[in-house]
């Protein structure tokens, strides 16, 4: 049961719908959702995702212009760790990344695509 104390006080008070009688789905102000309730930032800060499961809830923030969904904590999953292959063809497509095409040396920044070659093959001049 809700207590006044509960209840957020100034404009915050505007984005407190628990019941989702207002904007069609529970509704929060920032900092104030429930035990049990977390962001996906928050969900991947503790190693967790929200595994197939919908928002339960959302926060309001910003005079309404911005929004973030909230995640049952208990129905979060692991997150999926990359497989061995996974992460070498990560890593060979950013080594192609810094490969010059003119010269074929791998650089240590990402070749602008502007150019299409490294800096030195470029000239150097931007």
């Amino acid at each position: 049961m809700t207590t006044l104390t509960d209840i957020p006080t100034g404009l915050a008070r505007r984005f407190y719908d628990p019941t989702g009688s207002r904007y069609g789905f529970p509704t929060y102000p920032f900092q104030s959702a429930p035990a049990g309730l977390a962001t996906r930032r928050q969900l991947r800060a503790a190693g967790l995702r929200p595994g197939g499961h919908d928002p339960v809830a959302q926060i309001l923030w910003r005079r309404g212009k911005r929004l973030a969904y909230l995640y049952r904590l208990g129905l979060a999953q692991p997150k999926r760790l990359a497989t061995p292959a996974q992460r070498e063809a990560i890593a060979k497509a950013l080594r192609a990344r810094r490969t010059c095409r003119t010269c074929g040396l791998v650089q240590p920044y990402y070749i602008p695509r502007r150019y299409g070659c490294c800096l030195d093959c470029h000239g150097g001049h931007r």
